[in-house]
């Protein structure tokens, strides 16, 4: 990693986890394979912010540490890349055992549960699948019936901008939604 951290994607230790590799790497990992309009990828660090908004936006009253889950929710990604989900499934078990030992150790280098809830979960994947169908509208060249039968309607508002942004801003803008996010959860640790 940037940092000088050396992961054991094997056996990953949240003490060789930093925020900065994990910002540098999703700013850098393409979602749709790089298939999108723009002068840009589409990263998956501005998807990942994506999904944090429309967390905190469906979901008011969401704990600052699960909507730090939620902007966490791809980052084993910086390391293992972006995949479908069906590719995924066709890898295998141990492709999954895998990436969840590596999402255990992110989140609890963040100080949190080693596992989302089932109810976070659920959100986490409403609020992905509305990131997906505007990413596959705006960008992905999907036409409206088509992602609705994919990722079902998003919820009603204003649809959010997809300006695909360069790799050192979307890593610029994960990281201040990291910052921020963490010191929401410093506060609240503070008062406990």
């Amino acid at each position: 990693m940037l940092s000088g951290r050396r992961l054991d994607l094997l056996d990953p230790s949240p003490l060789d986890i930093e925020i900065e590799d994990i910002a540098h790497g999703l700013a850098r990992v393409a979602r749709w394979n790089g298939q999108t309009r723009g002068e840009h990828a589409f990263s998956v660090a501005q998807h990942s912010v994506l999904v944090e908004a429309f967390v905190r936006d469906l979901w008011p009253m969401t704990s600052a540490a699960d909507r730090l889950g939620a902007l966490l929710h791809d980052a084993p990604e910086y390391v293992i890349g972006d995949m479908i989900s069906p590719f995924k499934t066709a890898l295998g078990v141990d492709y999954r055992q895998f990436e969840a030992r590596l999402d255990t150790a992110i989140r609890l280098r963040f100080s949190l549960t080693p596992r989302m809830t089932d109810e976070m979960k659920a959100r986490v994947k409403q609020a992905d699948q509305a990131a997906a169908f505007y990413e596959a509208t705006r960008l992905a060249g999907f036409d409206i019936d088509e992602a609705l039968t994919f990722f079902g309607a998003p919820p009603p508002g204003a649809a959010p901008d997809m300006t695909p942004l360069s790799p050192t801003r979307a890593q610029a803008l994960f990281l201040a939604r990291f910052e921020a996010l963490m010191a929401e959860v410093d506060a609240v640790a503070a008062k406990s």
